[in-house]
């Protein structure tokens, strides 16, 4: 399951990030977001979705939610 597809105020645990990206792979670890880190989606919008990643909150877009797996 990916990101955008995640329920609402329910905490999942990052199982991959599936970019080929190593810019993109390095930003995503800078706010703290690498498997085994816990996330929560805060809500769904038309252009991605907001998260809760340790203490902040990140608008994260469709195309990047799509490569964070999560269970």
């Amino acid at each position: 399951m990916n990101l955008t597809v995640a329920e609402e105020g329910k905490e999942y645990i990052v199982k991959d990030i599936n970019t080929n990206d190593e810019e993109m792979d390095s930003f995503l670890f800078s706010l703290g977001c690498y498997r085994g880190e816990p996330i929560t989606v805060i809500s769904h919008l038309k252009g991605g979705c907001i998260v809760s990643i340790k203490d902040g909150r990140y608008h994260i877009d469709n195309p990047l939610a799509e490569a964070i797996a999560v269970f």
